[in-house]
């Protein structure tokens, strides 16, 4: 083996100049302000929902404080848009099982710091016993909490707060239904979000490797830590797609296409697991200061390749061929380490991305059997072992 084909970390390595930390704080804020397009239409449904909540149950009503109303909107609409329906009922049900208990317990015990602890316990309580859901015994809670708060004892009941949260729900509805997010829209970008981070994570790692840079290696693996949070937005993302697609006739179409996505989310969830367990790889290798041969660098490369090609692929609709390329050279390239070397490192390192190429396959629409065999005929792992 030669000098040329290995890479080794350097000791006593310099720390990072702030220059270097540049590129991680943009990509970091850019990540950051890259929610907004995602979530805008949100954020104007809720906005309009519970103006007009409060406009109609104002007007309608003519309630002086009608604060249910645009509450219910925003929590029927929210960030998260799965479920919406679902969660409208759960609101309003909060609504009269918090106000039935705190009218109740207001009138007999009067208000109070200890009054407040009683009532919320008991709204919970009784939430609970009707369901567990969370939106339910947070919303009984909530409400009770607001009726202590700003009603007198003397007022007694008033059925007017949970029309006000059922004007809420249906405000949002209404919104919901009448100007539906476009849901290809929305799960692509989601999608995409990912995919940037995951080919610009995978391009670090090869270059910490290819440099011998353990700091840098160590701070990306922090940074991969991160794409939970981005899977998690994707998921209720898609949930969102599949919901307006359903209930929207102007949106049915966006089902197949919806598909798509939906077979490759479990790969995508597998493939930022692996990209993690790849960087943590990489971090212990430069911090041992153990050799790396130069294929593996190049493999962890070829994956980020795949990776932006499946996310053209998933939103194309097309373009399979391209992302099972990348993901084969990958394996490929990085079995052809076995031949010269079959440590620890080497092993870990190889495996991982043998690993990631079987996801990226299967976010393809490979079932595992395919894409093992797929794997066995374009980097079979024996013939480099022998």
């Amino acid at each position: 083996m030669t000098e040329a084909a290995t890479w080794r970390s350097v000791r006593g390595r310099p720390r990072l100049s702030d220059a270097n930390h540049f590129p991680e704080v943009r990509r970091h804020l850019a990540s950051r302000f890259g929610r907004l397009p995602t979530n805008a239409w949100f954020i104007l449904q809720a906005a309009a929902a519970a103006g007009i909540a409060y406009f109609l149950a104002a007007n309608l009503l003519g309630n002086e404080q009608p604060f249910f109303a645009p509450v219910a909107a925003v929590v029927t609409l929210g960030l998260a848009p799965g479920e919406r329906g679902r969660r409208a009922f759960e609101v309003a049900l909060g609504v009269v099982i918090g106000l039935a208990v705190a009218d109740f317990i207001v009138r007999g015990i009067g208000v109070g710091a200890a009054q407040i602890a009683v009532v919320v316990a008991v709204a919970m309580a009784a939430a609970v016993l009707i369901g567990e859901r969370r939106l339910l015994v947070n919303q009984a809670a909530i409400s009770a909490i607001l009726v202590v708060v700003i009603q007198s004892p003397e007022s007694g009941f008033s059925p007017d707060r949970f029309i006000n949260a059922l004007i809420g729900g249906g405000v949002a509805l209404a919104i919901n239904h009448l100007f539906p997010v476009n849901p290809e829209r929305l799960v692509e970008r989601a999608a995409r979000s990912i995919f940037e981070e995951l080919a610009a994570a995978l391009e670090e790692v090869a270059e910490a490797l290819v440099g011998g840079d353990r700091e840098r290696a160590q701070a990306l693996l922090e940074s991969v830590r991160e794409l939970d949070e981005r899977v998690r937005s994707f998921n209720e993302a898609l949930s969102a797609g599949y919901e307006t697609a359903r209930l929207s006739p102007t949106r049915r179409r966006s089902l197949k296409h919806l598909e798509l996505y939906a077979g490759a989310s479990i790969s995508i969830e597998l493939t930022v697991i692996n990209t993690r367990v790849l960087a943590r790889g990489a971090a212990n290798t430069l911090r041992r200061e153990e050799s790396v041969l130069s294929v593996v660098p190049q493999a962890i490369s070829d994956l980020s390749r795949a990776v932006r090609a499946l996310a053209d692929y998933l939103e194309e609709s097309e373009g399979a061929e391209e992302v099972r390329r990348f993901a084969l050279e990958a394996a490929r390239g990085a079995t052809e380490a076995l031949k010269e070397r079959h440590d620890l490192t080497v092993t870990v390192l190889v495996g991982q991305v043998r690993s990631m190429a079987v996801d990226l396959l299967r976010s393809t629409g490979m079932n595992q059997e395919q894409a093992l065999a797929a794997l066995e005929e374009g980097a079979p792992r024996r013939s480099a072992e022998t």
